[in-house]
């Protein structure tokens, strides 16, 4: 057993003897968390936590943030509002959060792909199962509220157990009549408008809104144009429902969402030596880049709430997602070819290719390889949850049962069009036929099912849980010669799983004031379409405590993640050839410390207040195997080496002054440097992201109770700092920015 399992099972045991002592104690004293404050506890459809107060009561790590908080800073960029939370390593890519790669707990950081990312409690990635990477990420900026939680306390939640889930909340439909207009401008022309109305009457409800949101960019590139993007986003929500005295009460919801996005993008970044003399810089070889996307759902919600203590929710979703992003692949010319990240890596190898890429070389062929990354998504299923909670004695009982049926699809339909290089300029030369490049179908059918049954007893709330996961898996390639899809080459393999996933949370109150709580639960990720391929398979390990005394409050957490099967995936995001197929990574053990604490100064202070939080997360991800991977992000493994992109040290601060009339806020995140590659000792300099310390600041000034100006600065320190050598090349995050703008309200 290693010294890291046997310091977690020390803890628990001496926690678990001090919890035995402290109860004894204290059974002569009436608890004021009595189980009448747990009456009327119900699920809500698309909750996963609801607010602070299950924060605190949850067996296991979660953390909310409130529609008040993601305000305060006017964050549009999912990074920034993510990196407030301890657990959470994210590494950018774009600057402006299009895309974010988020890892929870060490999980695989790469377009997000090993947790999940749910809308309303939905899964919200294109395919979840069948293509889990998360090319479409719900726009943040018209959420009321996010959701995160980790460890044992999303049992409920797959296909991905390992690390956690992320539910992103959608503005809900008011209880009376509510308009809300807010809109902001600045630097390089960004402009972020957002504008709901809803009301609600006695047996219907509405809600409709529209955010918009453009930038031309804060890259340069070669002989001009745009490097930013332009989205829409429009949602529309209806309710009916029956008269509040019926004796089972009843409401049938309806969502709509759309939205598109043309954004240019791209994955070629630049090579260390440009880097350093012009970090903003776009190569001329990526004018055409483009990302074109469109999205819809549909949810439909029956609830059916027969008394205080028994719901039912069941959701219909259908989710639609095409994208093709337009981007520059290879180059090839004089008998030579490189992929852009090998030519990225190596220049002084390809001199001729990497001067069309930059610009400073012509070539009236065609040379410059334009891929059509041309795709079409669904996910699509039905999902019911029913809850009931009773008493016996003084015993507080609650049993949640969840059922989905999910289906997915990803359609990859490719080509590749051929471009030369004049004068900086590209020129298409060879016209690509649409599907000969990639040209296959993968789906998914998956039935889920958890059961999860709280007990609480006094002091003790005990939560086990069981998840059961059924899924196939199949993959129709037609190749690139039968572009017309009638099957004459089409090769098919499938691949099917059958996974129980056990978990269990305890949590003791020793009063209001400090608890302590631990868990274990069974991570997984399902394998790929290969038949017989293995899925991911890990045992999590979680103990912490919640403590607020005297105006401070705050959790310390340790973790510890022990995969005996990693699965990496080859992504072209990541450096890879593109092909999606998963690759065995072995054992890996992850560990970690999550700390978070808050305290307001001006606690005391009737007219002004000035609370200060602060989180830090310490990581320590190893392979415990050595093989090679020959894909992108993963490289040669060692045993012993570090995972790559997930820093050791992370910590964010904030700082706000609120008064009657004015607040301000301050925000300061520090991240350390990381592994582009797996390793060990010093990092190599062309494997290494920097650590960077960056500060943001925001203030509104309430001229009524209806409308405010606003300000916010983005990097106000102007820091230049690397987020990423993927997909290809160093990448800066976003420079100085400031905005302003009002917001109004009825």
């Amino acid at each position: 057993m290693s010294t890291i399992k046997k310091l977690m099972l020390s803890l628990v045991l001496l926690f678990s003897i001090i919890g035995v002592e402290a109860q004894t104690k204290s059974n002569k004293q009436k608890s004021s968390d009595s189980i009448r404050d747990l009456r009327e506890v119900t699920i809500v459809a698309n909750k996963l936590l609801g607010s602070k107060f299950e924060v605190k009561n949850r067996t296991g790590s979660a953390y909310f943030l409130s529609k008040k908080e993601l305000q305060q800073q006017n964050y549009t960029d999912i990074n920034r509002v993510l990196a407030q939370v301890p657990g959470v390593s994210i590494y950018e890519e774009d600057g402006f959060g299009l895309r974010p790669n988020i890892s929870l707990r060490g999980t695989s950081p790469e377009r997000s792909s090993k947790i999940n990312i749910m809308e309303d409690g939905v899964l919200i990635a294109p395919a979840p199962y069948s293509a889990s990477s998360a090319y479409y990420f719900p726009n943040v900026n018209r959420m009321q509220s996010v959701e995160v939680l980790k460890g044992s306390s999303q049992i409920q939640y797959g296909p991905n157990t390992t690390g956690g889930a992320i539910n992103f909340i959608s503005t809900e439909i008011p209880n009376d009549f509510r308009a809300n207009l807010r809109t902001s401008y600045g630097t390089y022309n960004t402009l972020n408008s957002y504008a709901n109305v809803g009301d609600s009457f006695k047996n219907f409800g509405y809600m409709v809104e529209y955010n918009k949101r453009r930038s031309d960019g804060f890259k340069n590139l070669d002989n001009g144009g745009n490097t930013g993007f332009d989205t829409n986003d429009f949602v529309a929500k209806f309710r009916v429902n029956t008269n509040p005295e019926a004796r089972v009460q009843q409401s049938l919801d309806f969502k709509f969402q759309y939205s598109d996005e043309q954004s240019d993008e791209t994955y070629l970044g630049l090579t260390d030596e440009d880097y350093g003399t012009t970090p903003y810089r776009r190569y001329a070889g990526s004018q055409k880049d483009l990302m074109d996307t469109e999205h819809t759902q549909f949810m439909l919600t029956h609830t059916a709430k027969f008394s205080d203590y028994f719901r039912i929710t069941t959701t219909a979703y259908r989710n639609d997602f095409k994208r093709n992003w337009y981007k520059l692949d290879d180059v090839s010319a004089n008998g030579s070819t490189a992929s852009i990240s090998n030519l990225i890596e190596n220049p002084e190898d390809f001199p001729f290719l990497f001067g069309l890429v930059n610009g400073t070389q012509n070539f009236q062929g065609s040379a410059l390889n334009v891929k059509n990354n041309n795709r079409e998504y669904y996910s699509q299923g039905i999902q019911t949850k029913a809850d009931y909670h009773f008493t016996t004695g003084s015993v507080f009982h609650d049993i949640e049962v969840g059922l989905r049926f999910h289906q997915d699809e990803e359609d990859r339909f490719q080509w590749v069009d051929g471009y030369n290089m004049i004068g900086g300029n590209m020129n298409l030369v060879e016209q690509g036929i649409p599907g000969t490049d990639s040209n296959r179908i993968t789906d998914a059918d998956a039935f889920a099912a958890h059961v999860l049954y709280k007990l609480k007893y006094k002091r003790w709330t005990f939560t086990p849980g069981l998840r059961y996961e059924n899924i196939t898996l199949e993959r129709n390639d037609f190749g690139t010669e039968d572009v017309t899809r009638t099957g004459t080459d089409l090769s098919t393999r499938s691949n099917e799983m059958n996974e129980f996933i056990p978990g269990i949370g305890v949590n003791y109150k020793f009063n209001q004031e400090f608890s302590l709580f631990g868990g274990v639960h069974k991570g997984f990720s399902p394998a790929g379409t290969t038949e017989g391929e293995s899925s991911e398979q890990s045992v999590n390990y979680e103990l912490g405590t919640r403590f607020s005394h005297n105006g401070f409050s705050g959790e310390v957490v340790g973790f510890y993640n022990d995969y005996s099967n990693l699965l990496g995936s080859d992504l072209a995001a990541t450096g890879g050839v593109g092909t999606l197929d998963l690759f065995n990574a072995g054992e890996v053990d992850v560990s970690g410390l999550e700390v978070l604490g808050g305290y307001d100064f001006l606690t005391n202070n009737v007219n002004f207040s000035l609370p200060l939080t602060m989180t830090y997360t310490f990581t320590d991800a190893k392979f415990q195997n050595t093989f090679d991977s020959n894909v992108g992000i993963w490289g040669a493994v060692a045993s012993g080496d570090e995972v790559p992109y997930i820093s050791r040290h992370q910590f964010n601060a904030g700082l706000s002054f609120i008064a009657e009339k004015f607040e301000a806020h301050a925000n300061a995140r520090y991240r350390g440097e990381f592994r582009t590659q797996a390793g060990s000792g010093d990092i190599l300099t062309n494997e290494k992201v920097g650590s960077n310390f960056i500060l943001d600041i925001s203030a509104k000034y309430h001229l009524t109770n209806n409308f405010s100006l606003t300000t916010n600065v983005i990097n106000m320190l102007d820091t230049e700092y690397e987020v990423s050598r993927v997909p290809a090349g160093l990448r800066p995050g976003h420079p100085f920015g400031i905005y302003g703008g009002f917001e109004f309200r009825l």
